[in-house]
């Protein structure tokens, strides 16, 4: 790890902690610092709460949580007692003088936070919770990720294939631009000749963005063939090139071709993997100089 990205990370975070006030006295202009905030939060919002369960759920010091919720009782907002179930855990729940505590401070901070997001356009602010998106998935210890949807492009997806295709080749092969102009003819070509029921396109998306492609367009009058599977780095490993590809055999099987056929590098060695598990075979292969390489060209095809 190099120390610039440490480095953007520490800037990032004196940015936010600035912009949202979290270095303030008291949290939306309130009494209560960021740590009692989020105490009220999970109360509330679980209506009792073990004490043993606040401290995972924040993991904050036991004494440090103990010294909130004896001043949270002295002010009157919060209760602690015996579990009924296990009197050996001790739960907290508000009071109503604890749950109007938590309704103002809720509104205040849905209002500063509505107050953040104005100036900014509605393009502006999904693209803003979407990277707020992107950086909880990553940065989440969650074990799973919800699967692969596939879907229609939407407008401007089309030129997102283009896109993706130019930049993700030249970085992971050293691909050149003759790659990218190949991938824009083929997209144009596909919304020039497209007849609906003998060819689509697809776009794979997970937690809201689009991660992968693949096209099937008539070679002939019983010839399909796969074009343009791409699935992004971040996205390897959920399955999504299999589901654009059985996706894609399954919309050639159900348009009445007889065989689907496909043309690819040796050198995508992950693409390879997911065609043979789908039943395509080998047919023949050169090498040719292409995209600025010396590259193993192959053809394969499969029944239907």
């Amino acid at each position: 790890m190099t120390d610039d990205l440490v480095v953007a990370v520490r800037a990032f975070n004196r940015f936010y902690t600035r912009v949202l006030g979290l270095l303030d006295e008291g949290l939306a202009h309130t009494a209560y610092s960021l740590t009692e905030a989020r105490v009220l939060f999970e109360i509330a919002h679980h209506g009792v709460a073990s004490v043993a369960d606040l401290r995972s759920w924040l993991d904050v010091d036991a004494g440090y949580l103990s010294r909130i919720l004896a001043r949270f009782e002295g002010d009157g907002l919060v209760v602690r007692e015996r579990a009924e179930a296990d009197a050996r855990r001790q739960v907290a729940r508000l009071t109503s003088r604890g749950r109007a505590a938590f309704a103002e401070l809720d509104q205040r901070s849905s209002s500063d936070v509505a107050a953040l997001l104005a100036p900014l356009t509605e393009p502006g602010r999904r693209h803003l919770v979407d990277a707020m998106g992107s950086v909880e998935r990553l940065l989440s210890d969650r074990g799973e990720r919800p699967g692969p949807i596939v879907r229609d492009p939407r407008p401007g997806e089309l030129g997102w294939i283009v896109e993706r295709h130019g930049s993700l080749y030249a970085e992971e092969y050293g691909w050149n631009d003759e790659f990218e102009a190949l991938v824009a003819r083929i997209v144009g070509e596909y919304v020039e000749t497209r007849d609906p029921k003998r060819d689509t396109a697809w776009i794979a998306e997970v937690d809201g963005e689009p991660v992968g492609s693949v096209l099937c367009v008539h070679k002939d009058d019983r010839v399909a063939q796969l074009r343009l599977l791409l699935v992004e780095p971040t996205a390897r490993g959920l399955g999504v090139g299999s589901r654009l590809v059985d996706t894609c055999v399954d919309f050639a099987r159900d348009a009445g071709y007889d065989e689907i056929v496909l043309w690819t590098n040796s050198v995508l060695a992950d693409a390879r993997r997911i065609y043979q598990r789908a039943g395509f075979e080998l047919v023949d292969e050169s090498s040719n100089p292409a995209f600025g390489q010396q590259l193993t060209a192959q053809n394969w095809r499969r029944s239907l």
